[in-house]
């Protein structure tokens, strides 16, 4: 995310308060290794296990895994008629993998005869996260999406004054919040859990994940304005680096509106 995604300085339109130009396209691409071994499974047996998987860095994209065409299990792999086309990188080709009665359709794709720009392709495959059970970072299971190395996430206390407001409502204020820096994203405030009327607050059945933080829950909210879904989320079990967060609330939804001191 830090390089491709925004005012990145691999994304289609980087920020201008540089003091160099990039003398290419404005879609660029950049292939590095990714420093550790990466793992997939469906239906119980592993398709890849590589110490060699590369991260492609792609304007306005998330970073992609590749790996060595070895490192994927050949025996699983069907070809398919399916085809793509990329400005960028040229025609790739698909396999679908079938392991003990499960399908992945059109799972694995590779460019077969890249680009010349893109030519380090040749000879690596990739594969649609969400097609497979389960993906492993050395031994830690993962969601979401491999970390980016060049992606990260700070949480500092803050005596600031933090409000939350619903319309005309305060919802939530404190001088004890703690703020949440992360790579191309705005400043995200979270609250003490306590520092919020609880009886304005109402489960809700929404999660989503997040590679960096973890899973998160959410609260919908109710005032004298109205119903606000998921109005506001938090993380039970933080990962490590962001355990700050435990206990903490953030809201961010519309008909919400979080203040900084009064700005």
């Amino acid at each position: 995310m830090s390089l491709t995604l925004g005012d990145r300085p691999l994304s289609s339109r980087p920020r201008a308060t540089v003091n160099y130009r990039i003398d290419g396209p404005a879609h660029r691409l950049l292939f590095e290794p990714f420093p550790r071994r990466v793992r997939a499974a469906l239906g119980g047996e592993t398709v890849l296990d590589t110490t060699s998987g590369m991260l492609l860095h792609e304007s306005n994209l998330l970073p992609q895994l590749y790996l060595p065409r070895d490192d994927i299990h050949d025996d699983l792999l069907t070809p398919t008629e399916h085809r793509t086309h990329c400005p960028f990188k040229g025609d790739a080709s698909y396999w679908t993998v079938r392991v003990n009665g499960q399908t992945a359709e059109n799972a694995v794709w590779s460019y077969l005869d890249p680009l010349p720009e893109a030519g380090w392709l040749r000879d690596h495959v990739a594969l649609y996260w969400k097609s497979m059970d389960a993906w492993f970072d050395e031994d830690e299971e993962v969601a979401g999406h491999l970390r980016d190395p060049y992606h990260r996430v700070d949480v500092r206390s803050t005596s600031r004054h933090v409000r939350v407001m619903a319309g005309d409502d305060v919802v939530a204020e404190s001088r004890r919040a703690v703020v949440l820096s992360e790579t191309g994203l705005p400043n995200r405030y979270y609250l003490p859990i306590d520092d919020v009327p609880s009886d304005a607050l109402e489960s809700s059945a929404t999660h989503t994940i997040c590679p960096y933080k973890g899973t998160a829950s959410y609260y919908s909210l109710r005032t004298a304005s109205g119903f606000i879904a998921d109005a506001a989320w938090y993380y039970p079990e933080p990962l490590d680096g962001v355990r700050a967060i435990r206990g903490y609330l953030c809201f961010a939804a519309d008909g919400v509106e979080t203040s900084v001191d009064g700005s």
